[in-house]
């Protein structure tokens, strides 16, 4: 089986050897081993691990709920309902956060919109900037998929 050091993980992880000190010290990474000179080492399970670990904490979730989520696993398949509902809560999170970020980006492509507007006609009192106009969740998200799909004609 091929053995990762902390540095090589750190290197594929994204996660600075620090960070990687610290998931152990606090109790996020129980599989982590130990070579004869007491030196971290990670295998690839490990590295998917750490990858789920890095999803979990990008989405918000904070660490002693990322370290409950581990603990539930090394207890096995007596705690598959509590992990079901923490990724359903966590899920409901991350819907929120998208949303949050539709509305941003509502907001962002407006004023963009406005001055280029007001760069047309010269002045910005010549163009209405107040005014939002309200989309909903479904008309967001077919923006955010028609600028993804323009964004991969541009870098396929």
């Amino acid at each position: 089986m091929l053995m990762y050091s902390i540095g090589t993980t750190a290197k594929l992880t994204g996660l600075s050897p620090y960070t990687l000190r610290y998931y152990d010290k606090v109790g996020l990474t129980p599989f982590v081993k130990r070579d004869a000179q007491g030196r971290r080492r990670f295998d690839s399970d490990g590295l998917d691990s750490l990858a789920l670990i890095t999803c979990l904490k990008q989405t918000g979730m904070p660490l002693e709920e990322i370290r409950q989520f581990v603990s539930w696993c090394a207890e096995g398949d007596q705690t598959l309902g509590e992990r079901l509902a923490l990724f359903e809560a966590q899920k409901r999170e991350v819907t929120a956060q998208i949303h949050q970020s539709l509305l941003n980006l509502q907001k962002v492509d407006h004023k963009i919109a406005t001055y280029k507007k007001a760069q047309q006609a010269g002045s910005e009192a010549a163009v209405d900037c107040d005014q939002i106009p309200k989309l909903t969740l479904d008309e967001l998200l077919a923006q955010v998929q028609a600028y993804e799909v323009q964004q991969f004609r541009k870098n396929p």
